[in-house]
Parts: structure tokens; C-alpha cells; sequence
């Protein structure tokens, strides 16, 4: 059986639960961590008590508790990341600008993903990955790729052209 460790919340139940409703659903968890123990302050709460009712694993609660207990809630509230958040964009804004450009562009288009990495590396003499393009023009443009209709191996033309001329038009 784990034992109930006591660390003391110095906030107040209102103010914790004012700024739980103000914090991004990635930081609720933490927050409702400290609801938890704040309610529970008097005899403490287990490691595993709290996993349970926060609905987190045990490590999860062993970092948060050791970042508030250190840092207090600064340090807990941080996500760990400096400045922003994730790698640097592939492109600059400029090249973002061009491709959108040229994506957009119904008279000079691309026929497909191969043709926009052939087009990047001409135009800005980069060379990126073929899964690298099709994820940034998906996620920054909405494109998707597109495929054929299968089309039977063994069908006969004459008949693909009978048919269209006696199918009903409106």
C-alpha cells in the first residue's frame, strides 16, 4: 500500500478552480491534481488515490507533484518547452507565400505532390522529403492527394462509349 505524502497547496480551493477553467485542456490535469490534494489536505492523498481520481498515470502524478513542490505553480503550469513550441517551419514566409501562390493558382497548377517537390527545389533550391511536403500542404493549405478510379483491366472502350450515349441525361 502506497502511503499518503502531504505536500501543502498554498492556493486556495476558489482560486484553483477559477484558474482550472482558464487553463488549456492540457493543463487541467495538474490543476484538478491540486483540487484533489487541496480537499484531501488534512489526512494527505496517495500517489495512487490521485492517479485514480484524476484519471492520470503514476508518473504523471509523481513529475506534477515533485514540478509543483520545487516550482511551485509556475513551474507546474509549464509545458517544459522554451520559447515557441515545436520544431521551426521547413519553409520561411516568403516560400509559404509562394506556395500558397501556386497551389492556388487554377491556370498554373500542379498535378500532384511530386510535381510541387520538383517545383520547391527548383524554385528555392531546398531539397525536403516527399512526406515532409505532402504534411505541410495538407496541414497549412487543406490539400489532400487525390487518386484515380480503379478502372477494370479488361474493359471495352466501344461499350464505355455505347453506354454514355444511351444512359438517361436530365
Amino acid at each position: 500500500m502506497s502511503f499518503a505524502l502531504n505536500i501543502p497547496v498554498k492556493e486556495t480551493l476558489a482560486e484553483l478552480k477559477k484558474l482550472y477553467r482558464q487553463q488549456p485542456l492540457m493543463m487541467q490535469p495538474r490543476l484538478k491534481m491540486l483540487i484533489v490534494m487541496k480537499q484531501s489536505e488534512e489526512k494527505g492523498i496517495s500517489k495512487r488515490e490521485l492517479m485514480e481520481r484524476v484519471g492520470v498515470c503514476s508518473q504523471s502524478i509523481h513529475n506534477w507533484r515533485s514540478s509543483y513542490r520545487t516550482g511551485g505553480m509556475e513551474a507546474l503550469l509549464s509545458n517544459g518547452r522554451k520559447g515557441k513550441a515545436g520544431k521551426p517551419s521547413v519553409f520561411t514566409k516568403q516560400e509559404h507565400q509562394k506556395i500558397a501562390n501556386k497551389l492556388g493558382d487554377p491556370k498554373n497548377g500542379l498535378a500532384g505532390f511530386v510535381e510541387l517537390q520538383q517545383w520547391i527545389e527548383e524554385e528555392f533550391n531546398k531539397e525536403v522529403k516527399y512526406n515532409t511536403i505532402v504534411k505541410y500542404a495538407i496541414r497549412h493549405f487543406g490539400a489532400s492527394v487525390k487518386t484515380a478510379r480503379k478502372s477494370h483491366v479488361k474493359k471495352d472502350a466501344q461499350a464505355v462509349s455505347t453506354f454514355k450515349k444511351t444512359s438517361r441525361t436530365k
